[in-house]
């Protein structure tokens, strides 16, 4: 359970503040400072406390309570407090998640015109992901029976670590024609967990050519010419699995999307 001592702790961190200089802002003796945060005081003083919040720039209420500070004095509708509600009951993923859809969307918000922005000013923002060059929207050749055809990436791209997506190793897929089917772009094999529960080791997805994917949207990513399946997140790739850590977009050169995941086929195949 978090004390008044780790919150002490985490606002000394905050401000990047030492035992000695906050013993010199708070004018409170360095030996009787360490014995507090050494928790070997059990009654401290209060002017000790208001001292050290002082030192600290932030509140006694947050110190003693952990209550946030409303330093803008914010009221709160009904919605809104409704939102903060759901937000507390969500895991770690979907906070990230929800976290990564609000930056996006605030940036999104102050941008004068989102549509005429040029390729290369959304790369340097990190928003805007080039795909491989795709056939076309309903390439794959169409049959009398019902039937049309997709090429099939034997070689996964992973739901884990990452491989290379190869060209050479594509071959041609027969799939019925449907409206999901007839949206895709190619069909791609993925190994590995990360995205379970929804996503399987084995499953062949359908995937759309894109040059952006929507925050919260699967998608398929080369990062330094490793592949990946993942839920765009803004600045990261998420894993719908919590065991896998988000991976951070920051960390590499070469950033591609080769399209959005549409869906994928109701049987695995061997």
């Amino acid at each position: 359970m978090e004390t008044y001592i780790d919150r002490i702790k985490w606002m000394k961190n905050e401000r990047k503040m030492t035992n000695e200089r906050l013993s010199e802002r708070s004018g409170i003796p360095l030996g009787t400072l360490s014995k507090l945060m050494a928790g070997m005081n059990e009654s401290p003083k209060l002017s000790n406390i208001v001292a050290i919040c002082n030192a600290l720039d932030c509140s006694v209420d947050f110190i003693i309570t952990g209550n946030p500070e409303n330093t803008n004095n914010y009221t709160l509708s009904r919605e809104e407090i409704r939102l903060i509600e759901q937000y507390r009951k969500l895991d770690r993923w979907g906070k990230e998640l929800t976290d990564a859809v609000i930056a996006h969307e605030e940036a999104r918000a102050f941008a004068k015109d989102e549509k005429e922005k040029t390729p290369s000013t959304m790369q340097e923002k990190g928003i805007l992901l080039f795909p491989k060059q795709s056939a076309g929207r309903y390439a794959g050749a169409q049959t009398k029976t019902g039937k049309r055809t997709l090429m099939l990436y034997e070689l996964p791209v992973s739901a884990g670590s990452g491989v290379y997506l190869d060209d050479s190793k594509a071959e041609r897929l027969s799939v019925s024609n449907n409206a999901k089917t007839m949206e895709a772009d190619y069909a791609l094999r993925i190994s590995g967990n990360s995205m379970e529960p929804k996503y399987h080791n084995g499953d062949v997805l359908l995937v759309q050519s894109a040059e952006t994917v929507e925050v919260g949207e699967a998608g398929i990513f080369l990062l330094d010419g490793s592949g990946f399946f993942k839920i765009f997140g803004g600045d990261r790739l998420i894993s719908l699995n919590p065991d896998y850590g988000p991976i951070l977009l920051k960390d590499f050169a070469d950033i591609q999307c080769r399209g959005r995941v549409i869906g994928r086929l109701r049987r695995r195949l061997a």
